[in-house]
């Protein structure tokens, strides 16, 4: 690794995985979206797509701490200080009888790297109501990269073999992955040809994606990663929550209360 890409990748840790100040709300329409594609979804033993919005685009929410009528939680967990509220509820792209827990996350960031062995048994263990999906963030050249090789790998159907891979040679590795090139040779490590991979990274349909992924930061208000976001409506992350075992208790009680008013 070169010494500008270990200091990169340095500077991006210390950095704790923020994006600066959230984007500012756009008054503009975001991208037309379209129907849920089958398989959308995540069925238990898979990994997680992406997450598509996939009803009317409403305007662009702002965290609410404001204590509530009738909780979603029990008393072990406060609105504002454990959780925030998005105010207007955002479109999902999971079946109405799920209720979608998001996570917004980027390769470069060493919290989401931590956060994702815990992430992974959390969803193999979620309720059968809970369809989870993740959403990469695109708020830098560096991040916008990664989200490119999220979204190849996983229109390539190669996204549960090179996930894991790509937090790992970023952060074991110290390798950034941090242009085409080299995203293209890793991806040839796991019998991707060149050609297929600049086919698929360029394609309109990981450009689409990309698109959707920015619009659904704008919406969610994206200012650090790793961020979970349970059926648009509700905000957390392991720091807010006071810990990984929290943030999943907390998650558990979030989506219940959503699957109950269902």
């Amino acid at each position: 690794m070169g010494l500008r890409s270990f200091l990169l990748l340095t500077a991006l840790a210390l950095a704790g995985c923020g994006g600066g100040n959230p984007p500012a709300a756009t008054k503009s329409a975001p991208p037309a979206t379209e129907d849920i594609a089958a398989g959308n979804t995540v069925p238990d033993e898979a990994e997680p797509p992406s997450a598509e919005p996939s009803a009317t685009p409403t305007p662009a929410p702002a965290a609410s701490n404001e204590a509530s009528v009738g909780a979603p939680t029990s008393a072990r967990f406060q609105l504002g200080k454990h959780y925030s509220r998005l105010s207007p509820t955002q479109p999902t792209s999971s079946p109405p009888d799920k209720v979608e827990v998001a996570e917004i996350f980027w390769y470069g960031c060493p919290h989401c790297y931590a956060l994702d062995p815990a992430l992974k048994s959390w969803v193999a263990s979620k309720p059968e109501y809970v369809s989870f999906v993740r959403v990469p963030v695109v708020w830098s050249a560096v991040a916008k990269a990664h989200a490119r090789a999220f979204y190849t790998a996983e229109a390539l159907g190669k996204i549960g073999a090179i996930h894991d891979a790509l937090f790992r040679e970023i952060h074991d590795n110290h390798d950034l992955l941090d242009t085409e090139d080299k995203l293209r040779t890793f991806f040839g490590t796991f019998g991707v040809d060149a050609a297929t991979f600049t086919a698929t990274y360029e394609s309109p349909g990981v450009e689409t994606k990309l698109e959707r992924a920015d619009e659904l930061g704008r919406r969610y208000r994206v200012a650090s990663v790793p961020l979970i976001v349970v059926n648009g409506k509700y905000t957390t992350d392991p720091v807010m929550a006071g810990g990984n075992e929290q943030l999943f208790a907390l998650i558990g009680e979030l989506a219940a209360s959503e699957h109950s008013g269902k």
